[in-house]
C-alpha cells in the first residue's frame, strides 16, 4: 500500500507510574498503568477523511483521503489496540490477509510496523485452540493490546498464554530461551515452518491452560500489567458452552509472573471464578495509594477488587495475593429482586466487569458490563475510594452513575472530566470528582471502544464506522465526524502527534497539517 511523507518529532522522557516511558509513546492499554484513556498530546488533528476503497481491492484509495499519514493492512477482525513504543507499532488481528505464504488459515497475529513510515516489520502467528467458539472463537485473531517494555513485548494469545517477544522480532537472531518458533507457528503435530526475519522471537511462554487448568470463555483476553519485575494478568477463566457450568472454579482469575522468566510468583485468592458471570477479561491496572501500590483488577463476579502486588504464603503453601478490598459494582437491586437473585444474564440484571478500572487523583473508576452479544442492559459506573478495607461495597462508593448502560469501555479523564460510552453508543460527559452529569452524545451504532481524550477532544469510533470528535467540555459540541471503511471496535490513542484509528481491516495514522 502507498505511504505518505514521514515527518520526524521530538520526544521528551518524563517519569509515569510504573516506570520510565517516551513522553509522547503510547506503550501499554491506556498508556500508563493507571489505565487512564488519556493523553497530554497537543496539536493533534480535528478533521480528516478516511478516504474510499480503490475499486475491486481492500486497499484505501489514498487520494481520496484528508490529514491520513499512512494506512495498512490488517485482517478481517482486529479487536487488539494499537501501542506505541521506541519507534514501533503492535497491535492484534487475524490471518485474514497473510503477510507470508508459509502462514495460511485462521490465526491469531500479532503485527509490527515502524511508527513513522508504516512498513511492516514482523508478526507473531498463534494457531487457534481447535476447540471452537467455547475457547478460541474462530477469526478474532489476538484481541489483547500488546504492552511494550524496554526491549520486550508481552501479550496474551488466543492459545490462553502469556507470551514475552524479543521487540526486534528475529532480525536480530533468536534470543532467549524459547528456540522452537518454527513448531510453535506450524500447530501441535504438524511440521515445523521455516523461521525468518519476518517472523516474531518469542523469549519465553507461559501456557495458562496447562499450568493453571484454567477454562477461557470464548477467547483469551487481558492487556498485560508490567510492574517492575512483575507481569499482571487475568486469565480470561469463566463458563462452559452452557453458560451455566464453571469447569474450573478453583483456578486463577488473576495471576502475577517473573517478567523476565515467565515464572508463577502468585495468583488471587478471593475465589473469583468460583463467582464469575460469563469470563474474565478486564484488565489490571496499578494505583498509588497512601504511597503503596495496589493491583486494581475489574473481576467476572461484577467486583472491583484491590491486591496487595506482593504475594504472601498462605496455609497450603501457595502464594497468594493478598485482598485489600473489593467493592461490588452492581447497585443492589441489579442483584435482587423481591427476595430472589437475578438471574444473568437478564436485561435488569447483574454485569461482570469488562471495562479496564482506572486510577486518577486518588480515586478509582470503573464500569460494569457484559459480552455484546447479550445486547443492551442496566449499567454502572462507580467512582471508588482505594483507602477502605474489606467489602466497600457501601463504604467505598464516593458516587455511582446509573443512567449508563452497559459498558465494555474504559474511562477518559482530563481537566476534571470524565468521559465514558456505553454498549448503546451514547458518549457520557460527567464531572470526574462529583458524578455531575453535563450532557451525553449518541453516536447511533454500538460502542465497544473507549473514548481517548487529548488536545481538548475525545475520540470515538462505533461498531458501524462512524468515528466522532467532540470537544473535551461541559458544552457538547461536535467537531467532527468521519465514515470509515468497516466497523471500529478497538479503541484510538493518540501517540507522537498522531491519532491511530483502528478499524476490522486497516490502521489510519492521521495527522493534521504541518504549520
Amino acid at each position: 500500500m502507498a505511504i505518505r511523507p514521514i515527518y520526524p518529532f521530538f520526544v521528551v522522557v518524563f517519569t509515569l507510574l510504573a516506570g520510565d516511558v517516551l513522553a509522547g509513546d503510547w506503550p501499554m492499554w491506556g498508556r500508563t498503568a493507571a489505565r487512564n484513556m488519556a493523553s497530554p498530546e497537543t496539536g493533534l488533528v480535528t478533521t480528516f477523511e478516511p478516504g474510499r476503497l480503490k475499486e475491486g481491492t481492500e486497499d484505501i484509495d489514498l487520494t481520496t483521503t484528508k490529514n491520513v499519514k499512512w494506512i495498512q493492512k490488517l485482517g478481517s477482525q482486529a479487536y487488539g489496540n494499537v501501542t506505541v513504543s521506541n519507534g514501533q507499532l503492535c497491535l492484534g488481528t487475524n490471518n485474514e490477509t497473510p503477510r507470508q505464504k508459509k502462514i495460511q488459515g485462521d490465526r491469531g497475529v500479532v503485527m509490527c510496523f515502524e511508527e513513522e513510515t508504516g512498513s511492516f516489520r514482523w508478526q507473531l502467528t498463534a494457531p487457534k485452540l481447535g476447540g471452537g467458539k467455547v475457547n478460541d472463537w474462530e477469526f478474532l485473531g489476538i484481541c489483547s493490546s500488546p504492552a511494550q517494555h524496554d526491549d520486550r513485548i508481552y501479550v496474551v494469545t488466543n492459545r490462553a498464554e502469556v507470551v514475552c517477544l524479543d521487540a526486534k522480532g528475529m532480525k536480530n537472531g533468536n534470543q532467549g530461551p524459547f528456540k522452537d518458533e518454527g513448531s510453535y507457528m506450524a500447530g501441535p503435530g504438524k511440521p515445523a515452518v521455516e523461521v525468518d526475519s519476518l517472523d516474531a522471537d518469542i523469549i519465553w511462554r507461559f501456557d495458562m491452560r496447562k499450568e493453571l487448568a484454567i477454562f477461557p470463555h470464548n477467547i483469551a483476553s487481558s492487556s498485560v500489567l508490567v510492574v517492575g519485575d512483575r507481569v499482571f494478568v487475568t486469565t480470561s477463566n469463566g463458563v462452559d458452552w452452557s453458560h451455566r457450568n464453571i469447569p474450573a472454579p478453583i483456578a486463577p482469575s488473576l495471576v502475577v509472573l517473573d517478567r523476565k522468566t515467565g515464572a508463577l510468583v502468585g495468583e488471587e485468592g478471593s475465589s473469583i471464578s468460583e463467582r464469575v458471570l460469563h469470563g474474565n477479561w478486564a484488565s489490571p491496572a496499578l494505583a498509588k495509594v497512601n504511597k503503596k501500590d495496589v493491583i486494581l483488577f475489574g473481576a467476572g463476579d461484577g467486583y472491583c477488587y484491590g491486591f496487595d502486588p506482593k504475594p504472601k504464603k498462605d496455609a497450603d503453601g501457595f502464594s497468594i495475593l493478598p485482598e485489600l478490598w473489593r467493592f461490588d459494582g452492581n447497585p443492589k437491586h441489579y442483584r435482587v429482586k423481591d427476595g430472589k437473585p437475578i438471574r444473568y444474564p437478564r436485561r435488569d440484571g447483574p454485569s461482570e466487569i469488562i471495562g479496564t478500572p482506572v486510577f486518577h487523583d486518588g480515586k478509582v473508576y470503573v464500569t460494569i458490563g457484559q459480552d455484546p452479544e447479550h445486547g443492551p442492559g442496566v449499567g454502572s459506573l462507580s467512582c471508588i475510594d482505594p483507602s477502605k478495607k474489606g467489602d466497600t461495597s457501601t463504604s467505598g462508593r464516593i458516587w455511582s452513575f446509573d443512567k449508563i448502560g452497559r459498558s465494555i469501555s474504559t474511562v477518559a479523564i482530563a481537566g476534571g472530566l470524565l468521559f465514558v460510552a456505553d454498549l448503546d453508543g451514547k458518549v457520557y460527559c460527567l464531572d470526574a470528582k462529583t458524578g455531575t452529569h453535563h450532557w451525553t452524545h449518541d453516536t447511533e451504532g454500538r460502542i465497544w471502544s473507549s473514548p481517548l481524550v487529548a488536545d481538548g477532544k475525545v475520540y470515538i469510533g462505533n461498531a458501524d464506522g462512524i468515528f466522532t470528535v467532540l470537544a473535551a467540555s461541559t458544552t457538547r459540541k461536535v467537531l467532527h465526524t468521519a465514515s470509515f471503511v468497516g466497523p471500529i471496535y478497538s479503541s484510538a490513542i493518540a501517540a507522537n502527534g498522531v491519532v491511530y484509528v483502528t478499524t476490522q481491516t486497516h490502521l489510519y495514522a492521521l495527522e493534521g497539517e504541518k504549520k
